[in-house]
């Protein structure tokens, strides 16, 4: 059993269907999701992404530096975990704690490790927005640092209908197999897009075992932390 895990959702993740925008019924989801992982017990974080409100490898497309472009996307995970604590406080959760990367002080606290870690402790779930407040990342690299940083038993990282790590892509190749179990180096061998590869490695270098499953499955989560395989296990 963790004693604490950090959960990685995609902005894809509350956008629902669509590739943009919002969905209720997933904020519901998600939000009734991270309330069964602390009701196991578990030290909860959550690392929030933004892709559903912009991504900075968009900033050609729109006309503007890719800095900016990720400067965007970082408040994007900003509304998201907003979205996300607000719908956590509807369904009753209590000590829910929303820290952001760039200082926003009317709305959230400014990460602190330390704080961050007492917050844990003290039995909250802790929102991580902003990423790691750097441009030229997703939320892969921040999620993993933040694990680490904090002393995560392991990274939960969110899938959207894909239930795990496959040698192909499934939506493409009916026949493709999923693996239960991978290590860091089988990972890297057979060049599998399980994150970015500077979060992966960064997982390696530290011994951080990532689980990779599918969110839509309501329960998934909390059967991984009560020992039962789902998904896939990288270590």
């Amino acid at each position: 059993m963790y004693r604490r895990i950090v959960l990685k959702l995609s902005g894809q993740a509350i956008a629902g269907p669509n590739d943009f925008g919002f969905s209720s019924d997933r904020l519901t989801h998600l939000a009734t999701e991270v309330i069964a992982l602390r009701a196991t017990g578990v030290q909860v974080a959550v690392v929030v992404g933004g892709g559903n409100v912009f991504r900075g490898n968009r900033a050609e497309e729109w006309g503007i530096d890719r800095v900016e472009a990720d400067n965007i996307g970082m408040l994007g995970t900003v509304m998201n975990a907003v979205l996300l604590r607000g719908r956590l406080a509807a369904l009753g959760a209590h000590g829910v704690r929303l820290m952001t990367a760039l200082p926003i002080d009317t709305l959230a606290e400014p990460y602190i490790r330390l704080r961050a870690l007492r917050h844990l402790e003290k039995g909250a779930i802790v929102l991580l927005a902003c990423g790691n407040g750097q441009p030229f990342t997703t939320t892969d690299y921040p999620s993993v640092q933040r694990a680490v940083e904090l002393g995560a038993d392991a990274l939960l990282v969110a899938k959207n209908g894909t239930d795990g790590v496959y040698d192909a892509d499934p939506n493409k190749h009916p026949d493709a197999k999923r693996f239960d179990h991978l290590t860091y180096k089988e990972v890297i061998d057979r060049g599998l897009g399980v994150m970015d590869q500077s979060a992966f490695i960064l997982a390696r270098d530290h011994a951080l075992p990532l689980h990779v499953f599918d969110i839509d499955h309501p329960g998934t989560a909390t059967t991984i932390l009560k020992g039962t395989p789902a998904g896939t296990l990288i270590n």
